[in-house]
């Protein structure tokens, strides 16, 4: 994914854990991505993929800061270097910015938007402020409106606090009140350095509890197989039955190695992944050195391996490890019972979930398998 913009935004979101990667670049250093590193990442890009859809994503930060100019800019060089193939695009918005112009350009050119919202007005406000440390509730819904007024195609983010999940179902309905079809649920989990000592790691006031993150999907779910499969579309029920039936997992958190996500920083820097954008992770500058070299190095490709490598005994001989692997590296700091190091944090909630779900995955993956919609199960699940 690419960050053209680096960490700057327009909000000041108490949970972001990207605003502070400034820090990592001189004050003076301007962080809009130049017109020489946007034509080498474009024809780089381009020149490592062997799919006939390449797909561009672009987040930040907030990249709607840069102007349509910049984007304009992007797409012709898209097609100057493309020699044919299909192109896409994907944004990841606060939704702030949004006007007709933005929606319009969105439209023609095809564009996938995701929209950042955390639920209803008052849960939405408790951490999503501008810096000016005002609510953005109303300026969002309205990108939303905006987007749905041009035909854009969207899906919501919404992060996974420790406010909003007291609160799943208000959440989820909301949602779907909104006009949104397409629904990811991530959670936050930061870690307190100033709180944390050796031993002990304490996680940030606005991390979501394993309790709470447990209980969230599962109450989520509960609602959605019973009334909304096949018109409302989860990205982990809809990573969850994949694993089911069988499939790759369509989420790099539940893969079973790690390492294709990897960040492009506004002036080139690559990092392993855009969770871990620390100098330790630094792999190179694609101004001086290829892309598609940087991304099957050895560093790279160790990086990717320790997920799985990495997996305590404990996971490891886990009955959802085939769901789960272990989740995302950045939140497995904690130790297991017998001591060993690794174990995610928020391990308790997938283990809850999973087995839950695991009767209906069951069932719809075996709807599927006999040519049936998976939606046939809410009159199982009713």
């Amino acid at each position: 994914m690419a960050k053209p913009f680096g960490a700057i935004c327009n909000l000041e979101c108490s949970y972001c854990y990207y605003l502070g990667k400034k820090e990592m670049y001189p004050a003076s250093e301007s962080f809009r991505m130049s017109d020489p590193v946007l034509d080498q990442y474009i024809r780089q890009y381009i020149d490592s993929q062997d799919t006939e859809e390449v797909t561009f994503v672009w987040q930040g930060g907030e990249p709607t800061l840069l102007g349509l100019g910049f984007f304009e800019k992007a797409l012709e060089l898209q097609a100057r270097h493309g020699q044919g193939r299909k192109i896409s695009n994907s944004l990841q918005t606060n939704g702030t910015n949004l006007t007709d112009e933005w929606c319009e350009f969105f439209h023609r050119h095809h564009f996938l938007i995701g929209v950042s919202i955390d639920g209803p007005r008052k849960i939405h406000d408790r951490y999503r402020l501008d810096k000016k440390q005002q609510p953005t509730f109303d300026r969002v819904v309205n990108g939303i409106a905006l987007l749905k007024k041009h035909k854009v195609e969207f899906n919501t983010l919404t992060v996974v606090n420790r406010t909003n999940a007291a609160q799943p179902l208000d959440v989820y309905r909301f949602l779907k009140r909104l006009g949104s079809r397409y629904l990811q649920f991530i959670p936050i989990v930061e870690i307190d350095h100033q709180r944390s000592t050796p031993g002990r790691t304490v996680v940030t006031q606005e991390s979501v509890e394993p309790r709470q993150f447990g209980e969230f999907l599962i109450r989520i779910f509960d609602e959605w197989v019973r009334h909304d499969v096949g018109q409302t579309f989860v990205q982990l029920f809809d990573n969850t039955l994949s694993r089911h039936m069988g499939l790759p997992s369509t989420v790099c958190a539940f893969g079973e190695t790690c390492g294709e996500a990897m960040a492009i920083e506004h002036n080139g820097d690559v990092f392993s992944c855009d969770h871990f954008v620390y100098p330790e992770y630094r792999l190179g500058n694609i101004m001086e050195t290829p892309l598609a070299d940087i991304a099957l190095s050895e560093r790279q490709q160790q990086f990717g391996r320790m997920k799985k490598d990495g997996l305590p005994k404990y996971c490891r001989e886990c009955h959802v490890l085939f769901a789960c692997n272990g989740e995302c590296p950045k939140h497995r700091f904690l130790k297991t019972h017998d001591g060993e190091e690794g174990l995610n944090y928020l391990c308790t909630a997938y283990q809850r979930f999973f087995h839950h779900t695991d009767p209906y995955m069951k069932t719809m993956a075996h709807l599927l398998h006999r040519g049936r919609p998976a939606s046939d199960v809410m009159r199982l699940a009713n």
